[in-house]
């Protein structure tokens, strides 16, 4: 069986599962030294939050993709099966251009698209690409030690009678973007409650005023693909906003920048970001994991100590 994951969370499955062994190629942000199949034309460059925006937009008002298949190489595997997703063109290569590119081939593989909306279609997907590798069993026992983790912080925030806090997960910082899809589910699971976002739905840029009116009390800053120091440096650009010092969030030193990848990798790293966000919400209950402590950043206490 040679599979092909053409996008990072399906890599981290199969990595969770012990079947890495199947695994014949990869994107290029994929953490595994496997033949990168996937490219982009943005790979190698830095953009800031806002040209990163422009770009995105251009492409797809032009219909043009961002990712491109390196053929030779998907050539030479002979893939048996390969893992695409079906929910967002930005992010990751999508089914449609791998359905187009396949067709060039001797020998066509299955195509199995991944498409959550939810933190249940996530655990599903963990079953679905463990059962396409012939290993159905480990699915089920990575769903059962991700449901056990889940339970643990809804146990614990049942048993103090913890009411939820009004948060906001931030998505993009130039233009601000609320959260969509699972983040939602993570904040409620977590003891959290944000009015902005959009359950099982696409994330979609927000005005400053409805954050003000919003005035959450923890605020997440955690942009698509970029990790706690590239996102501590562009949240730079909040602090001039408007309001900014006047958020209660800021206020009491609840701002915070995290590794986008605990949300927006439908991965067990979603489980990883509920477990952080628990801790950011309710100190007192949680603990941030030892292995995510590195990974978040308090970001308004120096702020605020500079303006006072």
């Amino acid at each position: 069986m040679k599979a092909l994951s053409f996008l990072p969370a399906s890599t981290h499955i199969i990595q969770e599962l012990g079947l890495e062994d199947y695994l014949y190629g990869v994107t290029f942000e994929c953490p595994s030294d496997k033949p990168k199949v996937v490219r982009s034309y943005l790979e190698g460059q830095s953009y800031t939050s806002s040209e990163l925006n422009r770009i995105v937009s251009e492409h797809a008002r032009l219909d043009q993709p961002l990712y491109y298949l390196d053929m030779d190489l998907l050539r030479e595997i002979r893939p048996d099966v390969i893992f695409t997703q079906h929910v967002c063109n930005v992010c990751q290569i999508g089914t449609s251009y791998v359905e187009r590119a396949v067709h060039q081939l001797d020998k066509q593989p299955k195509l199995v698209p991944l498409v959550p909306r939810q933190l249940r279609d996530v655990l599903d997907n963990m079953l679905t690409i463990s059962k396409e590798l012939a290993h159905e069993p480990f699915g089920h026992a990575l769903v059962e030690s991700c449901n056990a983790r889940i339970d643990r912080i809804a146990s614990t925030l049942r048993a103090h009678k913890r009411q939820p806090r009004r948060v906001m997960v931030m998505e993009w910082i130039e233009p601000i973007f609320n959260c969509g899809h699972w983040i939602p589910e993570q904040i409620s699971l977590a003891g959290g409650w944000d009015p902005l976002s959009a359950p099982e739905g696409y994330s979609s840029p927000t005005a400053w005023e409805r954050v003000k009116d919003a005035d959450p009390e923890v605020i997440v800053i955690a942009p698509c693909g970029f990790d706690v120091k590239r996102t501590a440096q562009e949240a730079e650009k909040l602090y001039e906003l408007d309001g900014w010092e006047q958020l209660t969030a800021v206020r009491h030193h609840e701002v915070y920048a995290a590794d986008g990848q605990f949300f927006t990798q439908p991965s067990t790293s979603l489980i990883d970001g509920t477990e952080l966000l628990a801790g950011l919400f309710h100190p007192d209950l949680f603990q941030i994991p030892d292995a995510l402590a590195d990974l978040v950043l308090p970001l308004a206490k120096a702020r605020v100590a500079e303006g006072s």
